[in-house]
């Protein structure tokens, strides 16, 4: 048994190792800490980014307004940034889409600290880190499992993904209230942009087999659509993206609308906003500890409505809430639902795509999740003009309930088709030679 093996064996013996056994991999070690400090930063700049909006306006519609420009470019983008992940070096295309993303960090802080920012300034950065971001998720998504040693711990890896977005999640928003109230939102966007020389300093350190290179000669859209059909040909492929959809329009936009609800609603100012955000993370984070501690991703297609519906339950609660603790309560449950279905969503995916059509497969998953999102956003702010905030809650997480119930009929098909490719799965790892496992 060589040394590998050994480590290997160490890391899954039980407990805290097995959850975090994905950090065996030291590249994927490297990309975790350097992510986790860049990702608190990010965080922070979207609860500041949102308060000041709010601050400056005091219109939902405009909250709506900017959530879609951050979002829709993924939808657009989408296509093309697929085909770049599977054409290009992965590596140097995130170390480009971060260094993008530090400089407009920096100027959104230089704005806001010289008094300089308007409503515009806001809405066109915005814009242009969504562009950026319609590249670097899919990029980022497909390099996960170049940096992960053993192809058993990738849903292990992806579930530590999701475990370090949401401690960021929880982190970020609750120290940027606390930074808003005291120095302003400048100071959360200037932190933001210096923590991307972490995640910048991690992509440099790590060192990945050269991918060969798909620089095929075939028209982007075309490959594109090839990446559609193998995705349609595949039912729980399809069936996952829909109900990710129609989360990410109905449900996902309270987080939009959280501002307006800590202000309006409960009365409060920054520090309840930091408060209500945090709680929604930490369930959100109790969830990726639930998934880490799963041995593979069987089983998981199962779970998907259930945590939808436990989302959806859990803004409808929010909607009707007046109290400040009972509003956490909910929030830990939106939170802790919607990274499930996410998270589920994700690892089933990325455990059954083909390699080569990897960086397309996971493009529709940022089209359905990040793509269609500013509808829902740009919906809910406007219907919160109308019928209130505490109403379009209501209505959104009704909505999530009911596409849960539409998925969980069609589950018995969707396991059945799942379940030889799993099968094959493991077949392939139990044939696999000791010293390459």
């Amino acid at each position: 048994m060589g040394p590998d093996n050994t480590v290997a064996k160490s890391v899954r013996a039980s407990g805290a190792k097995f959850i975090f056994r994905a950090l065996s991999s030291r590249n994927y070690r490297l990309f975790f800490s350097g992510q986790g400090v860049s990702l608190i930063g990010t965080w922070m700049q979207s609860a500041a980014m949102s308060w000041l909006v709010y601050r400056i306006t005091g219109s939902t519609l405009l909250l709506g307004v900017v959530a879609f420009s951050n979002q829709i470019p993924t939808l657009f983008l989408g296509p093309f940034a697929g085909v770049v992940a599977d054409r290009w070096e992965r590596k140097r295309l995130l170390i480009w889409t971060q260094s993008l993303s530090m400089l407009q960090a920096l100027i959104l802080a230089t704005l806001v600290l010289t008094g300089a920012i308007q409503t515009w300034h806001i809405i066109a950065l915005s814009l242009l880190i969504g562009i950026i971001n319609a590249f670097d998720i899919p990029v980022r998504q497909s390099f996960v499992v170049q940096m992960v040693e053993r192809r058993e711990d990738l849903g292990n890896a992806i579930a530590l993904n999701s475990a370090m977005f949401n401690s960021a999640r929880f982190i970020g928003p609750m120290v940027a209230g606390i930074l808003i109230s005291t120095l302003g939102e400048g100071v959360c966007f200037l932190l933001n942009g210096i923590s991307y020389l972490a995640v910048l300093a991690s992509l440099a350190a790590i060192r990945v087999a050269q991918r060969q290179n798909h620089n095929g000669k075939a028209p982007v859209l075309w490959e594109f659509y090839e990446g559609i059909r193998y995705a349609f040909d595949f039912k729980p492929i399809i069936a996952i993206l829909a109900l990710l959809s129609i989360f990410s329009i109905a449900g996902a936009p309270y987080l939009v609308l959280m501002p307006a609800f800590a202000k309006d609603v409960l009365h409060g100012g920054a520090h309840t906003y930091g408060f209500l955000m945090s709680a929604a993370g930490i369930g959100a984070l109790s969830a990726t500890m639930y998934l880490a501690s799963r041995r593979n991703a069987h089983g998981l297609i199962r779970i998907i409505p259930v945590a939808t519906a436990a989302c959806g339950l859990g803004i409808a609660s929010f909607a009707l809430s007046r109290n400040f603790v009972f509003s956490i309560i909910c929030l830990f449950l939106a939170g802790f639902g919607m990274m499930i279905q996410i998270a589920s969503s994700n690892t089933i995916i990325q455990t059954i795509v083909d390699e080569d059509k990897r960086g397309r497969v996971m493009s529709l998953f940022a089209m359905s999740f990040m793509g269609v999102m500013p509808f829902g956003s740009l919906l809910a702010g406007s219907v919160a003009d109308r019928i209130g905030v505490q109403s379009t809650l209501l209505l959104g997480g009704a909505c999530c309930i009911i596409g849960a119930s539409i998925f969980a009929l069609k589950l018995p098909m969707l396991y059945e088709l799942l379940r030889p490719v799993f099968a094959n799965m493991e077949t392939r790892e139990t044939e696999q030679p000791k010293g390459e496992r």
